[in-house]
């Protein structure tokens, strides 16, 4: 079982900022005028695809990585494939066996990305929520710790330098932030955004963003309480669960204002977004936060906003 855990803090994004390795870090930070036209708003995307991993899990998983206890026990976890990458990366780099428990219908290209940075990966399972079902199993069956992301203190804090980066560059030029737009999925990525944005920003509304056929850490939030649902079938992998993360849905309850869905026609319009006006080619869970302001975006014209354009790694497999 996950032992109880602290939230995160502003001073734990700065630490985690100060030691991640640079290879994840100073991200940046565009803005297109033709993208501002379309959304009626001054937008500033933070782009989180051009590291090794081409997502911004590897921020949080080296954090915690360089936080856990040396051992020889490998360490095991579930994903779609993003913090997957991120696990394995930060084990390559230092010695330590990484098991990753993905879908039977994950992106293939995905899986063979972890296993190029050394993971061995287990499909197992209809969908995401049934790999992690399968991970803990056998993480408690072979004694070996078991990563959940959203549910990690130093992986939210790995996230939230994001935010930190953010704030830090729009200062610069004295630029107000009035909303954060953050995909949602297990809830490290928000939860770590939203600890930093209510230090350094605190008037900054923090929004996240579900796929609408993935709603359970929406309803979560708004009853205040875990809500499951039956299947997650978005194309947008990395934010498709079904269960909620309790540890993230605590954080959620102090450091954010709203939880937005949106649609599949939504998703798809966000990823031609990214490559007509940034010349970006985005997945669909790291478009998530355009394809709100597409659907939403009314409540915020004429404000500054910025999202995290948080992976590219696209599913080629489908045609």
């Amino acid at each position: 079982m996950t032992q109880p855990q602290n939230a995160p803090t502003a001073d734990g994004i700065r630490a985690a900022f100060r030691n991640i390795d640079p290879a994840f870090t100073g991200s940046p930070l565009i803005e297109q005028p033709t993208a501002n036209a379309e959304l009626g708003l001054r937008l500033f995307a933070k782009v989180e695809t051009l590291n090794p991993i081409r997502s911004f899990k590897g921020r949080g998983t080296d954090w915690w990585m360089q936080n856990e206890p040396v051992s020889d026990r490998p360490v095991v976890s579930a994903s779609a494939g993003n913090f997957g990458q991120g696990l394995a990366y930060a084990g390559r780099a230092r010695g330590r066996g990484v098991v990753i428990f993905s879908a039977v219908s994950a992106n293939p290209g995905k899986v063979e990305a972890m296993r190029r940075l050394g993971a061995e990966v287990r499909l197992e399972g209809e969908d995401f929520d049934a790999a992690k079902a399968a991970a803990r199993a056998h993480a408690q069956t072979h004694g070996c710790p078991f990563v959940e992301d959203g549910a990690l203190r130093a992986i939210a804090e790995g996230a939230g330098t994001i935010a930190l980066e953010i704030t830090e560059r729009l200062s610069l030029d004295n630029t107000p932030l009035d909303a954060i737009i953050v995909p949602l999925g297990n809830g490290a990525l928000l939860t770590g955004v939203g600890t930093w944005i209510r230090a350094a920003a605190p008037s900054c509304r923090v929004i996240g963003v579900v796929a609408a056929n993935a709603p359970a850490m929406k309803h979560s939030w708004e009853n205040g309480r875990p809500v499951s649902t039956e299947t997650a079938k978005t194309a947008a992998d990395g934010i498709a669960v079904r269960e909620c993360v309790p540890y993230a849905l605590e954080c959620m309850a102090t450091t954010v204002d709203e939880v937005w869905e949106t649609s599949e026609n939504a998703i798809r319009r966000a990823r031609d977004f990214c490559r007509v006006h940034y010349g970006l080619v985005v997945e669909e869970a790291g478009a998530a936060g355009i394809a709100a302001l597409l659907e939403r975006g009314e409540a915020l014209i004429g404000k500054t906003v910025a999202t995290i354009l948080c992976g590219a790694n696209v599913r080629t497999d489908l045609g």
